[in-house]
């Protein structure tokens, strides 16, 4: 416990349990529930969308009545309260036009054409409800572009607002590749000053990009994983790499954790059979019953693969196809679970149709399901072409199911290529940058599986990682107790 607790607030678009569409989802319905185990209160603020059961999270409606401008037209919102299953309060802000939809960002894989509005006015709501509850936050803590319009409201409309004065933002890059960017008419749309249109601030090419704003002008920018911090100052900032630099002293790169509570075999309600480090023989009974789902031979000597994954292009679900067309000979199996781009599920049911002995595809998101394939599979596919931090090839490690990955990002500070001579590594790696072949890396891996005797050593090595919560809360808390101390060095430095 701290001697002296902080405020902290998560504002964000999204979060487990209520709704989710990403890693991001996880992040911030699990963070804060370590954060709150090191003495802070911390509390969430989500938009409120249909798809969230009111009756089954029992909201409740509080006594406020807001509004907030976007453009020339005002638009009131309800704020709705819970308290989570981990204690966490939580609000929603609720506003029938922008957010009684039936889906989040959009749908049939397009964006809604008014998400520039719906996340100003949620930016613009958050500031405003959190100032009716008189809640104090020492961190606002920002997840992503849809809530990065929050710094640069406490650093230019807001910077008088003597409610936030002691308060200090964080912001969050889960994805680099989704930056909201707009035209110059956002200045208006968004209540800024003409004056506060420049590159320091939030112009960016002639246009607003809501996440240059944030990594401008939020106190602290986060990302999450260290090779990933390293990555979009570099070759793989899609445009934000001077403003990244600029800031370089700010930029933290923090690995995600995963919760062992609700990723573990030993515990887990959705497989077929429990399992653990020092009795895998459930994992065989998993196996089975995965197989059986799919429709393929019930064959423990099959080397059965999973993927759990949005439907992209940056997960490489193409390489995935080309993989199983190059392998169809091989005694091999896949199943791959995930919703997204309709081009990619075209091929996959394509391919499933093709060979329905070697590969099944599902579509419609199922919790249960994925919760088999980490736990029935033998190894688990990420040739992601980039991929910030990435959860599921830690959730897999926990199963002993072993990793294939590309060389990027949280993949790279995760998975080490197992030696079999040491007896050292997790997982198996490639590098699609440096041409290296993902097929001929799934055949390396065949070798070892096909080894009873290394494939033990290598399962036994997965289940030891630890990739907690409780490790990665303590740099997030440092990173907050380091901005508030130097806020409070800074005021007591202007008024001495």
């Amino acid at each position: 416990m701290m001697d002296n607790k902080l405020n902290i607030l998560m504002a964000a678009s999204e979060c487990v349990p209520f709704v989710k569409v990403g890693g991001l989802a996880d992040v911030v319905g699990t963070l804060p529930k370590y954060l709150k185990s090191l003495g802070n209160d911390v509390r969430i603020i989500l938009p409120k969308y249909r798809a969230i059961d009111e009756r089954k999270y029992k909201l409740e409606t509080l006594p406020f009545r807001l509004q907030v401008n976007v453009g020339n037209e005002t638009h009131p919102f309800t704020l709705k309260h819970c308290i989570a299953d981990d204690g966490i309060q939580v609000y929603f802000i609720e506003n029938m036009r922008y957010f009684n939809r039936q889906g989040i960002y959009g749908e049939g894989g397009l964006d809604y054409p008014d998400n520039r509005d719906r996340y100003i006015f949620f930016s613009r709501a958050v500031l405003e409800s959190v100032k009716a509850l008189s809640f104090r936050p020492d961190i606002i803590h920002c997840h992503d572009w849809q809530t990065a319009l929050i710094p640069a409201y406490l650093k230019t409309t807001h910077r008088n607002d003597g409610f936030f004065w002691n308060s200090s933002c964080v912001y969050t890059i889960h994805n680099i590749a989704y930056q909201g960017a707009f035209s110059e008419d956002t200045v208006e749309a968004a209540g800024f000053a003409r004056m506060d249109f420049t590159p320091a601030k939030i112009e960016y090419y002639g246009g607003v990009n809501f996440m240059k704003s944030a990594i401008t002008l939020a106190d602290r920018v986060s990302t999450v994983s260290p090779t990933y911090a390293l990555e979009i100052k570099d070759f793989n900032g899609r445009g934000m790499e001077w403003s990244l630099n600029h800031r370089a002293d700010k930029i933290y790169g923090i690995l995600n954790g995963i919760d062992y509570d609700y990723w573990n075999p030993k515990i887990d309600k959705n497989i077929a059979a429990k399992f653990n480090k020092k009795n895998i023989n459930g994992k065989i009974l998993c196996k089975q019953d995965l197989q059986k789902m799919c429709g393929f031979d019930i064959d423990k000597d099959a080397y059965l693969f999973g993927c759990v994954s949005r439907l992209d292009w940056q997960k490489g679900i193409d390489v995935i196809i080309d993989a199983v067309n190059q392998l169809k000979d091989e005694n091999m199996q896949f199943v791959v679970l995930g919703s997204g781009d309709m081009n990619i599920k075209r091929d996959l049911q394509n391919l499933a149709a093709k060979y329905p002995k070697k590969i099944a595809a599902f579509f419609d998101f199922n919790e249960a399901l994925a919760h088999k394939i980490y736990a029935g599979a033998d190894s688990y596919m990420m040739p992601s072409r980039f991929e910030p931090c990435g959860l599921s090839q830690m959730i897999s490690l926990a199963y002993g199911t072993i990793p294939i990955v590309n060389r990027v990002g949280g993949l790279s500070d995760t998975i080490k290529y197992y030696n079999h001579y040491s007896g050292k590594g997790n997982g198996f790696v490639f590098n699609l940058t440096y041409g290296e072949n993902f097929v001929q890396t799934i055949l390396k891996a065949q070798k070892i599986f096909k080894d009873k005797a290394l494939w033990k050593v290598l399962m036994q090595n997965a289940f030891n990682c630890d990739f907690a919560w409780s490790q990665s809360v303590l740099e997030y808390q440092k990173m907050y107790s380091d901005l508030i101390n130097q806020k409070k060095s800074e005021t007591f430095s202007i008024r001495s």
